[in-house]
């Protein structure tokens, strides 16, 4: 069996889904008889990312903790991809999203000299990419439709659609309970703010909401609750353990994941393996690949109302919910870890 190097990059704090991914990778790969380990590379903030991308670079992937010889890398997201090994398998989580399908609202929030330093940097990471992940990488995995179609689009970079399966959690279904169950970092991007006003709307009724996570959108959520006057009907939890976690997805009666262009969207497939339907939009990107309209849950245009209006039929009809909620999970049983290390190990 292989030594292998699960690679992924991550600043000095915190810890997002591709963390989570990166860690279920490494236990599938030693449960399959493998060795692995997990290591994080510097992922420097705007201004610095010439010297992430060099450090990654220069890192030592070829050695593990104990000193031996590893015989691949796996890596993941920017700068990670960077690192050098004659066998390496990219499975992307994504790129510097502001540099490419972000660039346009990021660019608008610039000062005109920032703008024309920001484009030129925008221009060498774009290279520098292109570079790496065709001349860098053995073969290269998009984990996502949206993903894949961004490579095409930005470096015409062709890769193979290889979707995570949900991490190794002992999900169960309690009940279909009386709330809506919303959980991920708490950002614009996210569009929670789409779901409490959709909690607003009289075709609510008094159907619960409890958003789990944390981020710099929560004081805005809670001040927008109080405001639409449905504070008492939406809970901000904070950040939840995985044990919370699994409890929560138990005992709802649907989950609504509104992200705007989402690169996967871990909570879809946690949702599906919970037997729990799942409410996205159309412009949700990874979710709405995985969610089929009228059968895993619903997937509406991306607005309050017809948000709304999908959440009322699940609250109002349990029979509905469940039925809904037997096909995700019936949808997400063929999406194993099995499956994922039979494809990124290089034989």
């Amino acid at each position: 069996m292989s030594r292998i190097l699960v690679v992924t990059s991550g600043l000095s704090f915190g810890a997002g889904g591709h963390l989570v991914i990166a860690n279920s990778l490494a236990r599938a790969l030693r449960e399959a008889g493998h060795q692995a380990e997990v290591r994080v590379t510097p992922q420097n903030p705007f201004g610095h990312q010439a010297s992430a991308y060099l450090s990654t670079w220069l890192t030592d992937v070829r050695t593990a903790q104990d000193g031996g010889p590893v015989d691949q890398v796996v890596s993941f997201r920017y700068p990670s991809y960077a690192v050098r090994h004659p066998r390496h398998v990219c499975w992307l989580n994504h790129r510097m999203r502001e540099y490419y399908d972000l660039w346009d609202s990021f660019h608008a929030t610039l000062t005109p000299a920032q703008q024309a330093k920001e484009t030129v940097r925008r221009r060498l990471i774009h290279g520098a990419d292109r570079w790496l992940l065709t001349r860098n990488v053995t073969k290269l995995f998009a984990q996502s439709k949206t993903i894949q179609a961004r490579l095409q689009r930005w470096g015409g970079i062709a890769s193979e659609v290889l979707y995570p399966p949900p991490p190794q959690r002992d999900y169960r279904c309690d009940e279909y309970g009386d709330f809506i169950f919303a959980v991920s970092r708490l950002t614009k991007l996210k569009r929670f703010d789409m779901l409490v006003r959709a909690m607003a709307r009289a075709e609510a009724g008094q159907t619960r909401a409890i958003i789990a996570g944390d981020g710099e959108a929560r004081g805005e959520l809670e001040a927008l609750a109080r405001e639409l006057g449905v504070d008492h009907r939406v809970r901000l939890v904070g950040e939840v353990s995985p044990a919370q976690l699994v409890d929560y997805l138990a005992r709802c009666r649907a989950v609504c994941f509104p992200a705007y262009n989402e690169d996967f969207g871990f909570v879809t497939v946690e949702a599906f393996a919970s037997g729990k339907p799942v409410v996205t939009c159309t412009d949700s990107g990874g979710p709405a690949e995985l969610v089929r309209d009228g059968v895993e849950g619903y997937v509406t245009a991306p607005n309050e109302e017809a948000l709304g209006n999908a959440l009322a039929r699940l609250a109002d009809d349990e029979m509905l919910a469940q039925e809904l909620g037997a096909n995700a999970r019936q949808a997400v049983s063929s999406m194993t870890w099995e499956a994922v290390v039979s494809k990124l190990v290089i034989v």
